[in-house]
């Protein structure tokens, strides 16, 4: 007999109570104790025993034994989850703050960069002769300072802005006559020598080479075979130059015009992170332009006035000065033409370190091999006396041993003929 039969009942739905003679208690179907599970299952629909009331109040009954334990479970695990996800806010709240911060002093440089330039076009708009129209075209075409103006050939003015030649002749003269450009002491030059700054090279043994590190104010040309060390120590001047002045840098960024499609980010990583640097600002710091061409290197080295100020660019490096011009000036008839162009090229170089004191320029250049040697060394910088007189510093680089490199100073209007030692690691220029 069934507990429903014994209660006098015909039967009853979920949820309705009813009296278990058997326990002397009031249940609830669908909430039965488990030691009255035995009684519950005689309550069984007859007509449909599979049916799906029956089959959901056996799945409560078996379920009913694991609950407190599941319970217990998934409070352990809503724990770990909650300790995770804390964590997890924290971190992002750090690094939300990190970016704000980043972006809050990129604001302020900007601001700062900004102002410097604004200064230099306000100047430049005092000049006899300069008015609204006369200033867009100057600007435009790269003149946005009184040093630009004043260090620049009058024909490369007349050329670049569309000016006239009185026009270009008054505001030169104008702009020379403002910046006291004229005879000066020996004494003067020595103190501005005296506090030129210098970038480390990493090598302790060729920064002694070069009196303390590549110096500001000049072109300093690397020149060798392959696999010398040129495009690593134009790399490694990258990072260094970024460093704080006691630690060998001069706090600026880097223009890299790669002409030879070496340029490699994931070296200046690891040259980064060998200085415990932050390889994210490292090469947020780095402007790189691919020339395709020489017309194309040419100009990138014209615009790289635009952008020297607003950048804070320190150091600018030409990967390699020679390449287009070797592949594109073939035979003899062109050879003229091909010295011409690059010692204009040359010269833009040199006119940046005037206008801009503080601002280091590297060059690499290739070699070549003089048939006529039987005797002795037989090579050679290739483009002739045209670089040989442009470059302010001349540095020839051999291998060594291994990983060890030579490097001799050439030419150099205050250094001696000397060579250093140095290494090229996986951590950069060194020892």
């Amino acid at each position: 007999m069934t507990i429903a039969e014994k209660n006098g009942d015909e039967g009853f739905k979920m949820g309705d109570p009813y009296y278990c003679s058997e326990c002397e208690r009031t249940h609830v179907k669908g909430k039965i104790y488990k030691e009255h599970l035995k009684y519950a299952q005689e309550i069984i629909d007859e007509e449909d025993p599979e049916s799906e009331e029956n089959l959901v109040e056996k799945e409560d009954f078996e379920d009913e034994e694991g609950l407190e334990d599941e319970e217990d479970f998934k409070d352990e695990e809503d724990f770990k989850d909650e300790e995770e996800f804390e964590e997890l806010e924290e971190n992002e709240e750090l690094e939300d703050e990190e970016f704000l911060e980043e972006k809050d002093s990129e604001k302020e440089d900007t601001k700062e960069k900004d102002l410097t330039m604004q200064e230099c076009i306000e100047r430049v708009k005092t000049l006899p002769g300069v008015g609204e129209a006369t200033l867009v075209k100057l600007v435009e075409a790269g003149f946005s300072s009184l040093e630009s103006i004043a260090f620049t050939p009058p024909s490369i003015i007349q050329e670049d802005s569309g000016l006239g030649e009185k026009t270009t002749a008054k505001i030169i003269q104008s702009a020379m006559k403002k910046l006291n450009i004229g005879f000066k002491s020996a004494k003067e030059v020595w103190n501005h020598r005296k506090n030129i700054s210098r970038i480390t090279s990493g090598s302790q043994e060729l920064d002694n080479l070069l009196l303390g590190g590549i110096e500001t104010g000049a072109v300093l040309e690397f020149f060798g075979e392959f696999r010398t060390g040129k495009t690593q120590i134009m790399h490694q001047l990258c990072v260094n130059v970024q460093l704080p002045k006691e630690k060998g840098g001069i706090e600026g960024a880097a223009l890299y015009i790669d002409t030879e499609g070496t340029f490699r980010p994931e070296r200046i990583i690891q040259m980064s992170e060998a200085l415990d640097l932050d390889h994210k600002k490292v090469l947020k710091n780095i402007i790189y332009g691919r020339a395709y061409n020489s017309d194309h290197q040419i100009l990138l080295v014209k615009e790289a006035t635009n952008i020297i100020k607003e950048k804070n660019i320190k150091l600018i490096v030409v990967d390699s000065l020679i390449g287009h011009f070797r592949s594109e000036y073939i035979g003899r008839g062109t050879l003229a033409d091909r010295q011409q162009r690059i010692n204009q090229h040359l010269h833009d170089l040199l006119r940046l370190t005037d206008i801009y004191p503080d601002l280091s320029i590297c060059v690499t250049n290739q070699v070549q091999a003089k048939p006529n040697v039987f005797y002795g060394n037989p090579i050679q910088a290739t483009g002739g006396n045209i670089i040989a007189h442009g470059s302010t510093i001349r540095i020839y680089l051999r291998k060594g041993k291994g990983e060890q490199r030579v490097a001799k100073v050439v030419d150099a209007p205050h250094l001696p003929v000397a060579e250093a030692v140095f290494s090229i690691t996986e951590d950069g220029i060194s020892d």
